[in-house]
């Protein structure tokens, strides 16, 4: 076969096309590359069902601050054992109504038991020697009495005798002798009637000593068996006041922890608290707060505790000085009437009012915002299909709501539930779309 050799022209009209074709090639590879470099990545897709979405209103927001505490009693009688002694029996139990003479324990002490019949005795014997003394300085008293009166009348007897001896010597009849020794003897006996009289005298004043020293020493056992008596009334533990048997515990610290319940037999001691005594209509609340909310608090704020069964109004009446693992205790007096089912110890909440602000932005309180600062938050479109992330920057908190200061306007919504899943992206979709905002 003959080769046919080709036309130059040809040849190089042919190389000519294909530089021209690799150029276009290379310019189209290279927009192509260049486009899809700058192209964007589809927005991700959210289940628009479970956003959290809220929208911003205009109007008066008020600061709150929340927590959660138990509905306890404002008059607690913490009853002590008086004496000590071993538990015998525990007639009630704690939820019961009681009335003052209710009893609610019952202890035994021998020794007290024989103390007190110690000082009876001791009574007795007491009163048996008042007795006996008064009896012995009555007769003393009679007997000197009887010897007074026997001298006053021999006394009689000699003057009358020696004043007939000084007239019949006058007359002669009498020898001198005789008439003085009758003198003298009167004289003598008068002498024994003034003894009698003051030493009578004396033993009214001796008596009354002795009297008194025997009164006072049954005074000393009368005070010896009321007190031993006081000591046995005392092994009967009553209630004191009309309200409710709140616990039967040999705790210190005045809460029940229920490691410590009273059991019988058990040896309680002296000043051992054994039960308590509430009034369940007299309730306040104890709210703990987070001590970074805390500070704006003050007593007489207005609040409001939710038993779970009603919302009750108060106010505040005291903040614990002190703050223990992150809380403080907030009480709050409650000044509307307590809905069916509250009683002490019931797990409540509580709000209290901080601050109203009039006329000011404000949306729900994001899962990720805090007050004062500025977050990014999705801005969700009217048909409520995407997300649009917007920078907002956000003033007071409160439980539920924040104040809006910048970046967003009456009536837009925006995704409040917790987007950092989708931090690195500006716009999302929703899919379904977000019910709330159509």
């Amino acid at each position: 076969m003959v080769d046919i050799a080709r036309d130059p022209k040809f040849l190089k009209q042919r190389r000519i096309k294909r530089i021209i074709s690799t150029v276009i090639i290379v310019i189209v590879v290279a927009g192509i590359s260049i486009f899809v470099s700058r192209l964007k990545p589809a927005p991700p897709t959210v289940d628009g069902g479970s956003v959290w979405p809220g929208q911003v209103q205009r109007g008066t927001m008020v600061r709150q601050v929340r927590g959660l505490g138990t509905l306890v009693p404002i008059e607690v009688r913490s009853i002590p054992a008086i004496t000590a002694g071993r538990v015998v029996t525990i007639p009630v139990l704690p939820g019961t109504p009681v009335e003052p003479n209710t009893v609610l324990v019952q202890l035994a002490n021998p020794d007290i038991m024989k103390a007190l019949s110690d000082a009876q005795t001791q009574l007795k014997s007491a009163e048996a020697d008042l007795a006996n003394l008064k009896a012995t300085l009555a007769s003393s008293r009679l007997d000197q009495q009887s010897t007074l009166a026997n001298t006053e009348a021999q006394y009689k007897t000699a003057s009358l005798t020696s004043e007939s001896d000084q007239n019949l010597l006058a007359k002669g009849l009498v020898a001198r002798l005789d008439a003085e020794s009758d003198a003298a003897k009167a004289q003598g006996l008068k002498q024994q009637i003034d003894y009698s009289r003051l030493k009578l005298a004396s033993m009214k004043t001796s008596d009354a000593a002795q009297l008194a020293s025997a009164e006072a020493k049954v005074a000393q056992s009368e005070a010896g068996v009321r007190l031993a008596q006081t000591q046995v009334d005392a092994l009967t533990v009553r209630a004191g006041i009309k309200g409710l048997l709140e616990d039967l515990d040999m705790s210190s610290t005045g809460a029940s922890t229920g490691t410590d319940q009273l059991q019988v037999g058990q040896y309680v001691t002296a000043g051992t608290t054994v039960a308590r005594v509430v009034q369940p209509q007299k309730l306040k609340a104890e709210i703990k707060i987070a001590e970074t909310d805390v500070r704006d608090v003050e007593i007489g704020q207005s609040a409001s505790v939710d038993t779970h069964n009603g919302i009750v109004p108060g106010a505040v009446s005291r903040i614990d000085p002190n703050s223990v693992n992150g809380t403080v205790t907030v009480d709050v007096k409650l000044d509307g009437a307590l809905p069916q089912g509250a009683r002490p110890n019931l797990s409540v909440d509580g709000v209290v009012n901080i601050q109203t602000f009039k006329d000011v932005l404000y949306v729900g309180r994001p899962a990720f915002g805090q007050p004062h600062s500025t977050v990014s938050m999705f801005k969700i479109s009217p048909d409520g299909k995407t997300g649009t992330r917007v920078q907002v920057e956000l003033g007071a908190a409160s439980v539920s709501t924040i104040q809006v200061l910048r970046g967003l306007h009456v009536g837009d919504w925006v995704v409040l539930s917790d987007t950092s899943t989708q931090d690195a992206h500006d716009q999302i979709r929703f899919s379904p779309a977000v019910a709330a905002v159509n």
